[in-house]
């Protein structure tokens, strides 16, 4: 009975998903054909539907007096999903492309999982 409970909410929860995400990694490649290794960008999941959630927050510093909003991101998406720390997440939601990096430990449930998200800068 639970179990059954647990799937009705993950299907609703993913119901929401509008979005999809492409999870990039920095490796190390071998080249087949010449035996060297490089370091570059590889995939390691694709077009994984998801949901970005925004949230807007009043700091408590300020510039020049003011209170400063910022933005918190938040990318749902399906719990058995492995995000490594220092990887890319490519997410387009509503037609609108970002790079994001996890900026924090995900929130994982039965459900569901909740990482915050930075934009991107580099690798690490």
């Amino acid at each position: 009975m639970v179990e059954r409970g647990i799937q009705k909410a993950r299907a609703a929860i993913e119901s929401t998903y509008i979005g999809k995400c492409t999870i990039y990694e920095y490796r190390t490649i071998t080249d087949k054909k010449t035996g060297i290794s490089s370091k570059r960008e590889s995939s390691v999941l694709e077009d994984q539907p998801c949901r970005l959630s925004y949230q807007k927050i009043m700091t408590t510093e300020s510039v020049e007096g003011a209170h400063v909003p910022v933005q918190t991101v938040k990318l749902f998406l399906a719990p058995e999903i492995k995000i490594c720390a220092g990887s890319k997440i490519v997410v387009t939601q509503n037609e609108i492309t970002k790079e994001y990096e996890r900026s924090g430990e995900a929130a994982v449930y039965a459900t569901h999982q909740e990482i915050s998200l930075e934009l991107f800068k580099n690798y690490a």
